[in-house]
């Protein structure tokens, strides 16, 4: 969570005046509605506000916030964010990624960004695919995907974000996806966590991989597949019909029917956003066979690293004048005499 002094705001104050350059239909320009609406809910202030992307169609993100934007290279997003906040922890930074930016040249500085904890909110963009470049097969595409540099299909095992994210060390995991009612519900989670808040967001590429997500994410039709955890809430789906139990013998979930809305008799799990081994299983869920698990998975606030570096910074300043005149004149000196009287 980032501490800000709450403003008032609409929508429209975080609207830029630059034109949207994303193909029409594209699952960004939902996300960048979520945002907008979002920022005003939570009081924050575009004068303290920093979006940090990197490259690719997600990365035109900054251009389209009225607030502090850096445009940077490909992979490279969570390091510059992470000198953004460590330079000026008061500030409200959103890290903006994809699946090929941040999980392919980008794999390593993601990871450190989480198992540092860096107070921050990262987006990643997840549309299975290279969308700026015109279409390869990206980190995260499906076994048998056919693109330009896979022609027969994809014999690539995909990464799976969220995954990837808890295994980082990540404190806090979500997901959501474009066109979902509930994406600001995820974000304003994501805000109050206090360090490195990993959102993964399915989002719809309209010309490379139309529709690829279609199965649980449609705009209608789909909510049988939905999975929306909460924490303290039994994990059920399909209208409350079904729910997934915790597999005892083999250290799983499976799913169960339930009758008449009794969930505690068909032995439905309650989602607990602290139980790290919960949200490894929800995140490994085969789709297809499961429901997509969606929502918050994990929150289980950790010291950042700005609280790190703010103590020792303390620790090693403590009882020192911090005088540069003392600093350059300590140690040993001495006077060069030179014709015309001494010279320093």
């Amino acid at each position: 969570m980032t501490e800000v002094t709450k403003v008032e705001t609409t929508l429209k104050d975080w609207e830029t005046d630059q034109e949207v350059r994303w193909c029409p239909g594209c699952g960004d320009y939902a996300i960048l509605k979520a945002v907008q609406r979002t920022l005003p809910q939570i009081g924050a202030d575009p004068a303290n506000t920093v979006f940090v992307s990197g490259i690719g169609c997600s990365s035109r993100f900054p251009y389209y916030m009225e607030t502090y934007g850096f445009h940077t290279i490909h992979g490279r997003a969570p390091a510059f964010a992470t000198g953004v906040k460590l330079a000026n922890p008061d500030l409200d930074v959103w890290l903006v990624t994809g699946d090929g930016d941040g999980l392919s040249i980008g794999g390593n500085h993601l990871m450190h960004v989480l198992r540092r904890n860096v107070n921050m909110q990262i987006m990643l963009f997840n549309n299975e695919i290279y969308g700026l470049t015109k279409g390869q097969y990206s980190p995260t595409s499906r076994e048998g995907t056919k693109s330009p540099s896979t022609p027969i299909g994809s014999v690539d095992h995909p990464a799976r974000p969220c995954a990837f994210a808890l295994g980082s060390g990540a404190r806090f995991v979500a997901r959501g996806f474009d066109v979902s009612k509930k994406l600001p519900e995820v974000l304003i989670a994501a805000h109050e966590h206090k360090g490195a808040a990993f959102i993964e967001i399915f989002q719809n590429c309209i010309v490379y991989n139309k529709d690829v997500f279609d199965d649980f994410a449609a705009p209608k039709g789909a909510e049988d597949q939905q999975l929306w955890v909460e924490h303290g809430e039994p994990l059920l789906y399909a209208g409350g019909t079904r729910g997934l139990s915790l597999d005892r013998e083999n250290c799983c979930l499976k799913i169960v029917e339930v009758v008449d809305g009794d969930w505690e008799a068909a032995g439905v799990a309650v989602h607990d956003v602290k139980n790290r081994a919960l949200a490894h299983m929800l995140v490994e869920l085969r789709f297809g066979e499961f429901p997509m698990a969606l929502g918050v998975l994990y929150n289980d606030p950790h010291p950042t690293l700005e609280e790190g570096v703010a103590a020792e910074r303390a620790a090693a300043t403590k009882g020192k004048d911090a005088s540069l005149a003392k600093l350059l004149g300590k140690g040993q000196t001495w006077t060069v005499e030179a014709e015309g009287g001494p010279h320093l």
